[in-house]
This record gives structure tokens, C-alpha cells and sequence, in this order.
């Protein structure tokens, strides 16, 4: 799997699903982004600490990285070991 540096500090707009229709949130994050395996029609996010704390639960996710505006649905979560937060995005 293929990554890239981590980035400076980046906007990161994303999606949550509540009682009340979605809602859309926005924190500045240091994310690195990456191929997923086994399947190259999807990205992953790997979202450094301090992560917001409601993003676990995000269903959409926006940012710009790399000067490529990427933005899709969250596919799968999971918290690493260096306690980072990979999200894998299926492009819209």
C-alpha cells in the first residue's frame, strides 16, 4: 500500500446521519492519503491525532489534498495502533 507524506494541516468537511437529516461538520486534521488494496476505485484517509471526536461515525467525507479535491462515502473505519483514524472512501 502506497501513502503519501502527511500534509499540513487540511479542511476536512464530514457527514453525519441523525435524528434530524444529516448534518455536516468541518475540523482541521492532518491526513495522509492512501491506496486501498485490492481495490483501486477507493482511497483511505488517515486522519493523525487529535481527531474530532464524532468523525468515527462520519458517513460522507471532503478534502482537499495534495491539491486533488476528494470527497466520497465512508466505506470502512478503523483505528490504528499509532492511534490515527483510517477512513476508506468510495469516490462519489
Amino acid at each position: 500500500m502506497k501513502s503519501t507524506q502527511l500534509t499540513s494541516t487540511v479542511h476536512l468537511d464530514y457527514g453525519l446521519d441523525t435524528l434530524f437529516g444529516r448534518i455536516t461538520k468541518s475540523a482541521e486534521c492532518q491526513v495522509g492519503l492512501e491506496q486501498v488494496e485490492h481495490d483501486p476505485t477507493r482511497f483511505a484517509l488517515r486522519v493523525q491525532p487529535p481527531i474530532p471526536q464524532d468523525l468515527e461515525q462520519a458517513k460522507t467525507v471532503l478534502v482537499k489534498v495534495d491539491g486533488r479535491r476528494l470527497n466520497g462515502i465512508i466505506r470502512h473505519t478503523e483505528r490504528l495502533e499509532d492511534q490515527s483514524l483510517k477512513l476508506e472512501v468510495e469516490p462519489e
